[in-house]
């Protein structure tokens, strides 16, 4: 496989880099890279996090920051046009730019083709390929990049990009991508249905790497939360977005007997950290929650081992966000963790109701509060749940098979030895 790369740099697009919340990018960008794919990070936005996780710090493709806002860096920005605006395929892009502008007239539409001129002239020429992390921004400045260079693009979309994006944005890229995959059935299904040319569409579930997940020594503990002292520990790792549904979670712990005695521990940044923590003060909730914030991966692996049942309580957001298949879930079952989930997008792919886990409606709190309760006073349960989940894991949602199938897309098409021919069309045509 190694040799069927050889010759190709492939430009990796991402919003931003590193980010604790998208481990799912870092371990793919680092398993890509262990096969002898030659990479370059480009990402649109400054590193933002005060941590990163080991598997960032074991990366060794270099990362480009493209401007984050055009008018910090303008001189910048100038001096990409002048040198693009000579390309061939300038107009083109210049072309589909301003129609794209004039459905969603926004800085923001602005600012992907700023950073795609810059893109274009600092990187693209030393790049075979370029592949977007996001169906939505990222995708938007590949577009106008190969538009301008003939570089040939492709894209993993994963939730927000597919299920908040206009139906023609998305529909224009599908049709010019070279392919697409994206992590979940359940958006498969959408894509295929608003796409010309569903077969250039998969399916890759992002899977775990079983290396740094690797299989617990405990079996589960017997504990029934009857001791104030030694409370039922409940984990939940995510950000504090609406899609999450924290605030139906607290809701849900608040229903929870006073004869049971737990405690309910959130790792994870977000918007809405403070407006939670205000809701537990309000539900009486405050001594038993613990908001640790974002945390690096060993310490959220710490938590999966010392915790005794994994909560989720994932909805359809008010803009129609909502995720894929959470990649916490999988963690959490790969340590023999017992999970309590909601019927929403991708989740009952991985958990089938009673036998790998529980599935509850979204934002029922009662429904959600009871099997909480169900799984804390049956502890016998908690640890059949946790097995069968961990068995699923490991059958199904090894990173392993996914990266062979992302290794095998790119190198199709260089291996039947059409890759570098067609790349010099393409960019003659742009020239």
């Amino acid at each position: 496989m190694v040799g069927q790369n050889v010759g190709q740099r492939i430009g990796i697009i991402v919003k931003g880099y590193p980010r604790l919340s998208e481990t799912f990018i870092a371990q793919e960008i680092l398993a890509l890279e262990r096969r002898g794919l030659s990479l370059h990070i480009i990402s649109l936005r400054q590193p933002y996090d005060a941590l990163n996780h080991p598997t960032h710090r074991a990366i060794a493709a270099p990362v480009t920051y493209l401007p984050e806002y055009l008018h910090a860096q303008v001189w910048r920005v100038i001096r990409a046009w002048w040198r693009a605006r000579r390309r061939r395929g300038y107009g083109r892009a210049l072309r589909a730019w301003l129609a794209d502008l004039k459905r969603e007239p926004t800085r923001n539409r602005v600012r992907r083709f700023g950073q795609a001129l810059v893109l274009t002239e600092e990187l693209a020429d030393s790049l075979t390929h370029l592949h977007v992390h996001f169906l939505h921004t990222p995708a938007s400045v590949a577009r106008y990049c190969s538009l301008m260079t003939g570089v040939p693009w492709s894209c993993s979309a994963h939730a927000k990009d597919i299920w908040t994006s206009s139906a023609w944005d998305i529909e224009t890229k599908l049709r010019e991508c070279a392919w697409l995959v994206t992590c979940t059935r359940h958006n498969l299904e959408r894509l295929r249905a608003m796409s010309s040319r569903p077969q250039t569409l998969g399916l890759v579930y992002h899977g775990i790497d079983f290396q740094r997940f690797p299989e617990p020594e405990s079996t589960g503990s017997s504990n029934v939360g009857r001791s104030s002292n030694v409370p039922v520990r409940l984990l939940s790792v995510g950000r504090a977005v609406q899609k999450k549904g924290y605030d139906d979670l607290l809701t849900a712990l608040a229903q929870l007997p006073e004869a049971l005695h737990w405690c309910f521990e959130h790792i994870g940044g977000g918007e809405l950290c403070a407006e939670l923590q205000e809701q537990a003060e309000r539900l009486g909730l405050a001594s038993r929650v613990r908001w640790h914030g974002p945390q690096p991966q060993p310490a959220v692996l710490d938590a999966y081992r010392a915790a005794d049942i994994f909560v989720l309580a994932c909805r359809i957001g008010d803009d129609g966000d909502r995720d894929g298949l959470p990649n916490v879930l999988v963690e959490a079952q790969s340590q023999k963790l017992p999970c309590i989930a909601t019927r929403v997008s991708g989740i009952p792919e991985l958990i089938e109701h009673g036998v790998t886990g529980i599935l509850v409606a979204p934002r029922d709190a009662s429904a959600m509060c009871a099997q909480i309760e169900a799984l804390i006073n049956d502890p016998v349960w908690r640890v059949r749940l946790g097995r069968a989940g961990f068995d699923r894991v490991r059958e199904r949602f090894g990173m392993q098979h996914g990266i062979e199938q992302l290794a095998a897309r790119f190198a199709d098409r260089q291996s039947a030895g059409e890759y570098e021919d067609d790349l010099r069309a393409r960019r003659v045509v742009a020239r």
